[in-house]
């Protein structure tokens, strides 16, 4: 879910980047998608982002091209690989985590990034607030932590008499 969204407004960010850019040239609009994560172990992620790009109009292959920069659990390797996204000259970087989306932001300050995090991204200095993330910087953050005591007495409400409750 996370990841369509972000491809909704990737989708969203590419037209608004490449309509003026197409009526000059034909290159198709390149989405650099930074993780650190193997990709083996992403294809949920990749898959809500191709959905969420191809709803807004962007295929892969037909209308946009998506260059994969894959971490494979080493955070060390993110600037690099940021690095490398820039070189290439991508249309927009989708960082799937803070630690790829301050990578990226140390990479570049014209690309726009977006980005999917459930820690707040004010407190992590990747953006200056919520409302106006400022800079080229922008994303979906969702309030995990704080939504876990409501969802708790929600359940609580439910089942009045539990006293185990299991999460996977």
């Amino acid at each position: 879910m996370n990841n369509q969204i972000c491809g909704l407004a990737l989708g969203a960010l590419l037209c608004a980047l490449t309509l003026p850019a197409h009526a000059q040239q034909s290159a198709m609009p390149i989405v650099g998608w930074l993780h650190p994560r193997p990709l083996d172990s992403s294809r949920n992620l990749l898959d809500g982002l191709r959905k969420g790009l191809a709803e807004a109009g962007f295929v892969e292959g037909k209308n946009v091209m998506i260059e994969f920069r894959p971490g494979d659990g080493k955070r060390a390797r993110l600037p690099a690989l940021a690095d490398d996204l820039v070189r290439r000259r991508v249309s927009v970087i989708m960082a799937g985590s803070i630690p790829a989306a301050l990578a990226a932001k140390g990479a570049t300050q014209t690309i726009p990034i977006v980005f999917t995090s459930g820690t707040d991204p004010v407190k992590k200095g990747l953006v200056s607030s919520l409302s106006r993330p400022g800079g080229n910087v922008t994303g979906f953050h969702v309030q995990f932590i704080q939504l876990v005591g409501k969802r708790l007495a929600l359940l609580h409400e439910l089942v009045p008499r539990a006293t185990r409750i299991a999460v996977t």
